[in-house]
């Protein structure tokens, strides 16, 4: 977009139009969008030498989980470029307004760009109209924005992200999934995106009840990724060496919270400390199992 020499603002931004932010970038300015990005010719910059050449940083597992007061987003800290650690502590979950967040999962660069634009869309609204947008159109905004990236994606640069936030028409804490195309899928209770999430998903499942406290469905959100990470490579556990966490955010009618780096580091020790001696889950259950068992052969042995 052209600069005025006079210093005032260029006549697009005088124009009545949409409230949205990314429909007046894509009558103006359509090539800085994230969808319209072009691939690197062969041959240069990232597409040569090393290894993982020729693969961008992938961003992998996030579970997001409803609970009492509202929703809970947590992402691992591991970026990789094929089978290569491309970085240890990426943020994949994101504030998207007040009352929603957003994890990425996929093409890290894109996706973060993506988020980035997303948070100006929902702010962009805000001002023009002088009202929050609702869940509902928050939702359809970002599933309009995934499907400008389908190009992209059908080249491998796929963006799959997952939001939730707390519904103030509602009163209550929601999930929606997504998938290429900007489909868009309510979710109920848990869900997990990324390479990881088959494994996120079944600790979800075991771990989950209703009506969980915040602080519950942190706990479950960090044994979840750490099943995650113990099955899926790309998936980055907690590194108690350089103490590097999880990045967890608890959105309720208060608004987005993100979990203080003391705060989650009590619930990953408390996790380590618990799976210590049977990482695979509740070392509680061996010996559960091992008491009823001998009470079952003592009982037996009377018996007879």
């Amino acid at each position: 977009m052209s600069q005025d020499p006079s210093g005032r603002l260029p006549a697009a931004f005088l124009v009545p139009g949409s409230s949205s932010f990314t429909d007046f970038v894509r009558d103006h300015a359509p090539e800085v969008l994230p969808g319209a990005r072009r691939l690197p010719a062969a041959g240069t910059g990232a597409l040569t030498g090393g290894p993982g050449a020729g693969q961008p940083p992938h961003a992998t597992t996030i579970v997001a989980i409803v609970c009492a007061d509202g929703v809970v987003m947590a992402g691992d800290r591991r970026a990789t470029a094929g089978n290569v650690i491309a970085q240890r502590d990426i943020e994949k979950v994101f504030p998207a307004d007040d009352h929603s967040c957003v994890g990425i999962a996929g093409t890290a660069g894109l996706a973060i760009e993506m988020v980035r634009l997303f948070q100006v869309e929902l702010e962009h609204f805000e001002k023009l109209e002088g009202a929050l947008m609702s869940f509902e159109g928050k939702a359809n905004r970002l599933s309009a924005m995934i499907r400008g990236n389908l190009g992209l994606a059908m080249q491998g640069l796929a963006v799959v992200p997952v939001f939730a936030g707390y519904d103030l028409a509602e009163g209550r804490g929601r999930i929606v999934s997504y998938d290429v195309t900007g489909g868009r899928y309510e979710e109920v209770d848990h869900h997990a995106v990324g390479s990881g999430s088959v494994f996120a998903r079944g600790a979800l499942k075991k771990l989950f009840r209703p009506g969980l406290s915040g602080q519950e469905a942190v706990r479950v959100a960090v044994e979840a990724l750490w099943d995650a990470a113990d099955d899926d490579s790309a998936t980055g556990g907690p590194d108690l060496l350089r103490r590097i966490w999880p990045v967890v955010a608890h959105v309720t009618a208060d608004g987005f919270r993100r979990l203080g780096e003391d705060e989650l580091a009590s619930v990953v020790q408390d996790v380590v400390a618990g799976r210590t001696g049977n990482p695979g889950g509740n070392p509680l259950a061996g010996t559960q199992q091992s008491t009823a068992q001998q009470s079952t052969t003592q009982q037996g042995g009377a018996r007879a």
